[in-house]
């Protein structure tokens, strides 16, 4: 793996660390590493979990690199399977993915981490969208911020390009826990450790019915639970591992999950 890309796998938990000095930017290259790094999680059934992070303790991700922007790279260049930064358009990925934010999450680098499921930040993290400053557009945040947030905060960030320190991005519910810097791994890995351990089917069909559901109305999308619509979900209710749930807990045990 590439040393801007490092993918390191625990047991099964995959941590990948974008490291690119000076601010952990993204460009075509970078991107389209980062998302064969993500598709191979996603079909590897191993790995459960995976953690993304930055290199250092102030960059998370600056986002996008300006630099090759400069140069001629375009918002329409090949950003490879996932889109920018691997995770965004990635179809299928029904495992959990945690972000570790080591330090400032601006422009994409703000979107890369609201591409994970659960956010651990330490105490000393910022975030931004800039773009506006840049004459251009937070495309991703722009679609999803207003979905995460009180509308009128995702404005403001989205309009002013304003800095928005730790503690205010867990009051808007945008990071689960902050952290001290050099607990940030650690707690990440707890985290990731914990839902390894848990049931990936249920995982998988959880994330994807929050995908279909998203732009249903309740009925439409219970219909879909229903019916067994969503393809997890019916993998989910016709496997060993749900049967294997109800027999642990009448015998009062830990279930023993296989993902089948």
């Amino acid at each position: 793996m590439s040393e801007s890309v490092r993918a390191v796998v625990r047991k099964h938990v995959l941590e990948v660390t974008l490291d690119r000095p000076k601010a952990n930017a993204i460009d075509g290259p970078t991107s389209r590493k980062m998302g064969q790094v993500f598709a191979d999680f996603r079909d590897d059934p191993s790995l459960r979990v995976a953690i993304i992070t930055g290199g250092g303790d102030k960059f998370f991700c600056a986002g996008w690199d300006l630099k090759a922007a400069a140069e001629g790279e375009s918002v329409t260049t090949d950003f490879g399977v996932g889109g920018f930064g691997g995770l965004q358009e990635l179809a299928g990925l029904n495992k959990p993915v945690v972000a570790a934010v080591n330090g400032i999450a601006c422009g994409g680098g703000f979107e890369w981490m609201l591409s994970a499921d659960i956010v651990v930040a330490a105490e000393h993290a910022t975030f931004a969208l800039p773009e506006i400053h840049a004459g251009t557009l937070a495309d991703a945040a722009t679609i999803k911020l207003p979905k995460r947030i009180p509308y009128h905060v995702a404005m403001e960030l989205l309009l002013t390009g304003r800095w928005m320190d730790a503690q205010e991005a867990a009051r808007w519910g945008l990071v689960n826990e902050l952290v001290s810097r050099d607990q940030l791994l650690q707690r990440a890995h707890e985290i990731a450790t914990l839902l390894a351990e848990g049931p990936p089917l249920v995982f998988a069909a959880i994330k994807e019915t929050v995908r279909v559901a998203e732009n249903l109305d309740f009925q439409d999308a219970l219909n879909m639970l229903n019916t067994q619509s969503i393809s997890t979900v019916k993998t989910l209710y016709n496997s060993e591992d749900m049967r294997e749930g109800a027999q642990a807990f009448a015998e009062k045990r830990t279930p023993v999950w296989k993902g089948r």
